[in-house]
């Protein structure tokens, strides 16, 4: 898979819901039920990141709910992109990008989502022929006004930004014409997944589904 295919696949799975969902799930019981819940509420796109033990079984659960396109998040290495691949993820996502990464992808054929916070990292990406990526961490890193001066001069790249999004500032973000969809953990809180109150995430599911952009 090219860098240039790579962001056509990530640029279709950005226009499926404004918000992508950020998911860190310890218990596999709750992967189903979880996936079930947002797709339900217009959320299609799942990126359940690795950082627990459980990750790989919870996108081998996720994979199997009808109308959801599972991702994996936090991919740092080539042997991250072959786990994820082989637990059914459909495309990848990371906080950075590395050539090892990349390239890792690409072999995969997994369409990867590369993280980059400044305009140095969305230019190399360019040059590589990446032009749809996550914008991380996008508070830390200035927000939605840092990423609409980005965008002034590099308008041929889309971003999806991550990290301190949430319902509040989102609409912030999905305003500027440089950006396709924002990534948040908001619609999934612990509590909620750990209750199992599936009625509850569906919910924010469907407010985080009918933001405007």
């Amino acid at each position: 898979m090219t860098p240039q295919q790579a962001s056509l696949h990530a640029r279709n799975i950005a226009a499926l819901a404004p918000i992508i969902p950020v998911l860190v799930v310890d218990d596999v019981a709750h992967a189903r039920p979880l996936a079930e819940a947002l797709v339900a509420g217009g959320l299609p796109a799942l990126e359940v990141t690795l950082r627990t033990p459980a990750a790989l079984d919870v996108i081998r659960e996720m994979a199997k709910v009808p109308g959801g396109v599972v991702g994996a998040g936090t991919l740092l290495t080539p042997a991250d992109v072959k786990a994820a691949k082989e637990a059914g993820a459909t495309f990848g996502v990371s906080p950075g990008a590395t050539d090892k990464l990349l390239d890792a992808c690409e072999e995969a054929d997994l369409p990867l989502l590369p993280g980059a916070a400044t305009a140095t990292e969305a230019m190399r990406l360019l040059e590589r022929g990446y032009t749809m990526l996550k914008f991380f961490p996008a508070e830390a890193s200035g927000g939605a006004p840092a990423l609409k001066s980005i965008g002034a001069p590099i308008p041929q790249i889309s971003f999806c930004p991550t990290g301190g999004v949430s319902m509040k500032n989102a609409n912030e973000y999905l305003s500027l014409p440089n950006v396709l969809c924002a990534g948040g953990s908001w619609v999934a809180p612990k509590d909620a997944v750990e209750s199992g109150d599936w009625a509850r995430i569906e919910t924010l599911a469907r407010e985080a589904a009918a933001l405007p952009r």
